[in-house]
């Protein structure tokens, strides 16, 4: 068994930060002033998995459990629930979930487990669309992939990837024949992002997590090339892209050499 007595204790320290002759600043919170901060300490859990840092990691899940423990004791002053309603109610459908765990169900596979999961959850709420459940505050991407798996689940989806590359080709085809109205061309790139999206779906790829890769990797690219342009004693701003461009492709023979 765990020692509960620091998640006690971190219980109490938020009730007397939000009590009279507390911290004028906790107190004056709400749950909209601080929902940014569950956005960004995930983000900073995610960060911290990442770089395999096993101390940070532990850090950034402190800071995550802090704002679900205030969001809580928020909700406890309004009377509407506790932390311990919280946990009671997770408790409750982590056990209904996991029938072939908690119950008499039984699976041979992952694959029954998740369609089972997604049974009870239909289950469980009475929802009027497929696509219900996925959160409007996520990430483009990710609510992108996420509608897609749902549609799919009910049959609404290309056979394999072949199909969806020549989307992605019409898609790409229709945007670039878009030349002078913003508002079509914004919709046409929109179509074609969604079709990328489903293509790396249907290659078992997360196009979030894709497109972060990209993105730190032009990160390190970019930062070599500003450090070769002050070993040549010239400033970027000052180049031509054809300069910029041997630069670019430095980088990417140091960073293959690495």
């Amino acid at each position: 068994m765990s020692d509960s007595r620091p998640y006690d204790e971190l219980i109490n320290i938020v009730a007397t930060l939000r009590s009279p002759g507390g911290c004028l600043w906790d107190i004056a919170q709400t749950h909209q002033s601080i929902k940014h901060n569950l956005v960004e300490e995930a983000c900073e859990v995610v960060d911290a998995i990442d770089s395999g840092d096993v101390e940070h990691l532990k850090e950034e899940l402190g800071d995550l459990l802090l704002q679900v423990v205030f969001h809580a004791r928020i909700a406890e002053e309004a009377g509407q629930f506790s932390i311990a309603d919280v946990a009671d109610g997770l408790v409750t459908k982590l056990r209904r979930r996991h029938p072939h765990v908690f119950g008499q169900t039984t699976v041979s596979n992952q694959e029954e487990i998740l369609h089972n999961w997604e049974v009870i959850k239909a289950g469980e709420k009475e929802r009027d669309s497929h696509l219900q459940g996925v959160p409007r505050s996520l990430p483009s991407l990710l609510m992108a992939q996420k509608m897609q798996d749902k549609a799919a689940k009910v049959g609404f989806d290309w056979p394999d990837a072949e199909g969806v590359l020549a989307k992605v080709a019409e898609e790409a085809g229709e945007l670039a024949a878009e030349r002078d109205d913003k508002s079509a061309i914004e919709w046409e790139l929109g179509d074609l992002l969604f079709s990328l999206v489903n293509l790396a779906r249907h290659l078992d790829v997360q196009a979030e997590f894709a497109l972060r890769s990209t993105c730190f990797r032009f990160q390190k690219r970019f930062r070599t090339m500003e450090k070769l342009a002050v070993e040549k004693g010239k400033k970027m701003t000052d180049m031509q892209l054809e300069e910029l461009d041997g630069l670019w492709r430095l980088s990417k023979k140091a960073e293959e050499a690495e």
